[in-house]
């Protein structure tokens, strides 16, 4: 991944909405989640929910395939590793100890563990 690429994805990641959006796709998993689920699932008009849904895609965080009548969006999970690959590389690029410490930190605190503590 390459800085630009890098922006385009922090931008759709950089608002609410799609944060939320994009965080309720993940949870869906591997199967992923139909647009108007998606929609209410974070109580947002489904035009809204189509605009936020249109900018993750385009940014390569989400890929999308019809079922039917309806539209399918999963998280692209490789897509989003190499962003998080790419951010720890680019901040630690001159410390190897902070890269070493940081890769520590995130193998020790699982993703599922980090949405237990953020319930509590």
């Amino acid at each position: 991944m390459i800085s630009e690429d890098a922006v385009v994805n922090l931008f759709a990641l950089a608002h609410p909405g799609r944060l939320n959006v994009f965080r309720t796709i993940v949870k869906a998993g591997p199967d992923g989640m139909a647009a108007g689920k998606i929609a209410a699932a974070n109580t947002i008009p489904a035009n809204t929910a189509s605009t936020h849904l249109s900018i993750l895609t385009g940014a390569g965080l989400l890929t999308a395939y019809r079922d039917g009548r309806s539209i399918i969006y999963r998280a692209n999970f490789t897509h989003y590793a190499e962003l998080m690959s790419f951010l720890l590389d680019e901040v630690t690029e001159n410390n190897a100890d902070a890269a070493t410490a940081l890769r520590a930190w995130f193998k020790d605190h699982p993703a599922a563990d980090s949405a237990e503590r953020a319930k509590a």
